[in-house]
């Protein structure tokens, strides 16, 4: 599943220059800059196909505490996988994706086996575009974890309940079907996002695992297999944080009407959730409204939430749009 992270400018001096100091520690600390990388500012993350820089924000005092925590952690036991997970999540929170990336490499050569490095690598990856190499690390992730038991995925930051939704066997399912349905190879994102249901254990994971899969299926041009895809989704199901992906479900049922969808999220709402507005657009399409799905796919896809789902799925869709 994704995370959001809610990241703010310090407004005083004396936490600019600590974000300052912190910044250009970054540089050595984290593997940030490569041979032949040009980019001097750790925040630079690259460009978006459609040409839009990448910048990550300026953590919050509450974020950077956690990643210098997570970091220090680390350093006192390097051999400690779960800690170097720690350090690479709390890197990535903070938009970092390409520090985030080279911690995971540097674990996966202490720890080859352990398939959480994959995971997490293979997410990040998405969120930087690279879809091929997501596929390759999820791919084998599935593999390492095939016959094992599942286990839970703590939260960097809990939902209402403190209750983790999503596992090891759910995320890596999730984001492989995200790959692949990015890449438009939809009956291989069927395949996985099959698969993460049957391992779902809860209705968070069932709800967002069933609106992908209801989209793939609409967008192979599949309407009945679709429609067959929500028999599971109800009223009255247990959900605590997919809850874009919930009432988009019970839109695609009919139980929902459009107003009361856009009711939901304003187009023009600064916190609109990307996901949402991704469903809203495919649906506008599906309907005949190529101009309002249009119009709306090419808004979210300049979202300033960059590496959300929705943002980077918009922008696929796009790239298709304007190729044919």
């Amino acid at each position: 599943m994704e995370v959001r992270v809610r990241v703010t400018m310090g407004r005083n001096v004396s936490l600019r220059i600590v974000l300052a100091v912190w910044f250009s520690c970054l540089v050595g600390s984290v593997g940030g800059m490569q041979d032949g990388d040009d980019r001097l500012d750790p925040r630079d993350q690259g460009r978006s196909p459609l040409g839009r820089e990448w910048m990550a924000p300026e953590p919050s005092p509450a974020l950077l505490e956690q990643y210098h925590q997570a970091r220090q952690r680390f350093e006192e036991d390097r051999m400690n996988a779960d800690l170097e997970i720690w350090f690479g999540r709390f890197t990535a929170y903070q938009g970092l994706h390409r520090q985030a990336i080279e911690i995971y490499t540097e674990g996966l050569q202490r720890h080859p086996q352990d398939a959480r490095f994959l995971r997490h690598r293979g997410h990040r990856h998405i969120s930087l575009r690279q879809i091929d190499h997501a596929i390759g690390d999820l791919r084998r992730a599935a593999i390492l974890v095939e016959g094992q038991p599942d286990q839970i995925e703590p939260d960097g930051m809990p939902n209402a309940q403190n209750r983790p939704v999503s596992s090891l066997h759910t995320n890596i399912w999730y984001h492989l079907g995200l790959a692949y349905y990015l890449k438009n190879d939809l009956s291989k994102a069927v395949a996985a996002y099959q698969k993460g249901l049957a391992a779902s254990q809860n209705d968070d994971m069932r709800v967002a695992f069933t609106h992908w899969l209801y989209m793939s299926y609409r967008q192979m041009g599949n309407r009945e297999k679709a429609s067959r895809a929500l028999d599971i989704i109800h009223e009255k199901m247990d959900v605590i944080e997919s809850f874009d992906y919930y009432e988009l479900c019970l839109f695609y049922q009919g139980r929902r009407t459009l107003k009361q969808m856009e009711a939901r999220r304003p187009a023009d709402s600064a916190g609109a959730s990307d996901a949402l507005r991704y469903g809203m657009a495919n649906w506008h399409l599906y309907q005949g409204d190529a101009k309002r799905g249009r119009a709306l796919m090419k808004e979210i896809s300049r979202s300033p939430a960059w590496s959300s789902f929705g943002c980077i799925a918009a922008e696929a869709s796009w790239q298709r749009m304007e190729n044919r």
